[in-house]
């Protein structure tokens, strides 16, 4: 990546709409917007003579051929999300105009963004720090309003200002460690000693606050997997279509309809949770059907938890046993399912000492739906969810990150308590430090700054 280059790219979703934008940032981005910018008007203005934070209508022309009428908005740096000169063109919406616009762009002068890379200049411009960058995929990919409340806490810096005092304290630790390493005739005296242990120990309580959301965060970002299994004809299908709130397997007095894994995500209680719809458990009549009994057991082997789904309007089987027996050590609830009709489902009596929680449910009426929502939002997320633990839900790689500045400030602390030489202090303490500079970004490397942002869409 070359920051002097002009970039350019699309900046909404590809497909059919009402308007799609075409985004233009860096040093040329006036220059190349006025090669193919007409304005349309007395009072329209080229990009390039246009003030700050204002739109021109106009049109984009391409070898005297007008591609589209197009709304341009000029932002001039520092005052834009890259902090460099910037232009958003709004043209019509569908592939073709905005594809013909961004190849007008690109053929003026521009070159094609990589994924990521208007973020990637916000942070290498000191615009956002990284936490903060990652905040902006997270509130792309948010599927709930508590995954965008946690994205916006985010993006707005509440983690960041954590980060950024906890290493400060790590700093000014490292700070007087290494002063008395260069004064080797002073010792360090009992009250400075002390004082720098308990600051010490107190990062080390922060982080071990902070480690304890990763389980929070990775839900609210990536969303929590439950499979629902059962018999043939347990109601599976019709399960999922009520978490849904619409029809999306087909449901059918057929036992073995379902021949493939079928995943939808829904919002319970504000949490994402992916429902894997799996083929009946039972002896395959054919080929096909085996390989959906084998895709629901792989299914199996990944979900977090599960959700078994039983008939109670019969008699329990020897198989429905089986698979009691079977997933006793998964983490499941139990699915006493058709409350509408006669019972004559007797569970075992062992089940009673098994971890695990017993809803009953009519997946025809619904009856029953939202008392289960309530056991998956308990089972997945201890406790009420309250507004200040989205502030610092961390990402997978924060939570490397405090693992080892965790271990070298531990490190640091029993070092200091038994005397060891300072020069092995500072060394704990400096990786300790680095380590929680990596979540902000003022300990990176090129490596890191790739995969952080390659997994970013084009245009973002």
């Amino acid at each position: 990546m070359f920051l002097e280059d002009t970039i350019v790219a699309i900046a909404t979703p590809l497909g059919e709409g009402g308007l799609a934008v075409v985004r233009i940032s860096g040093t040329n981005a006036f220059a190349i917007a006025d090669k193919c910018f007409q304005p349309i008007g007395k009072s329209s203005l080229n990009p390039s003579a246009a003030p700050t934070h204002t739109i021109q209508f106009g049109k984009i022309v391409r070898d005297e051929k007008v591609i589209d009428e197009v709304l341009l908005a000029v932002l001039r740096a520092p005052r834009t999300f890259t902090r460099e000169d910037t232009v958003e063109i709004s043209c019509h919406g569908g592939l073709l105009p905005a594809k013909l616009v961004l190849d007008t762009v690109l053929a003026a002068g521009a070159r094609m963004a990589e994924p990521g890379e208007f973020t990637k200049r916000a942070f290498l411009n000191g615009r956002i720090d990284l936490a903060q960058a990652e905040a902006v995929a997270d509130l792309i990919h948010s599927r709930t309003e508590l995954a965008l409340t946690a994205a916006n806490e985010q993006l707005a810096g509440k983690l960041s200002q954590r980060i950024n005092q906890l290493r400060d304290d790590l700093m000014l630790t490292l700070a007087h460690v290494e002063a008395h390493i260069d004064f080797p005739d002073e010792d360090i005296s009992p009250d400075t000693k002390e004082n720098l242990l308990q600051r010490l120990e107190s990062g080390i309580a922060f982080m071990d606050e902070l480690l304890r959301t990763a389980n929070e965060g990775q839900i609210l970002r990536r969303g929590i997997r439950a499979a629902i299994i059962g018999r043939p004809n347990a109601g599976k299908s019709s399960l999922l279509n009520q978490l849904l709130g619409h029809d999306r397997a087909i449901v059918s007095p057929i036992a073995g309809t379902t021949r493939d894994t079928i995943e939808e995500t829904a919002n319970i209680r504000g949490l994402p949770v992916i429902f894997i719809d799996t083929a009946g458990l039972r002896e395959a009549g054919d080929e096909i059907e085996l390989e959906g009994i084998r895709r629901s057991r792989a299914t199996l082997a990944s979900a977090e938890f599960i959700l078994h789904v039983l008939d109670a309007s019969e008699p329990l089987t020897e198989a429905d046993k089986n698979y009691l027996t079977e997933f006793a050590d998964k983490k499941r609830i139990l699915i006493l399912n058709k409350s509408d009709l006669p019972k004559q489902l007797e569970l075992p009596p062992q089940l009673n000492s098994q971890p695990s929680t017993l809803i009953t449910i009519s997946s025809l009426s619904g009856q029953g739906i939202e008392a289960l929502k309530d056991a998956i939002k308990n089972l997945v997320w201890a406790g009420e969810i309250k507004a200040e633990m989205l502030q610092v839900t961390i990402n997978s790689r924060h939570q490397d990150a405090l693992n080892r500045a965790r271990f070298s400030a531990r490190l640091a602390t029993d070092a200091l308590r038994d005397d060891v030489t300072l020069e092995l202090v500072a060394m704990d303490l400096r990786l300790a430090a680095n380590a929680v500079g990596e979540i902000v970004g003022k300990t990176t490397t090129e490596d890191l700054l790739d995969s952080i942002f390659s997994a970013f869409c084009i245009g973002k």
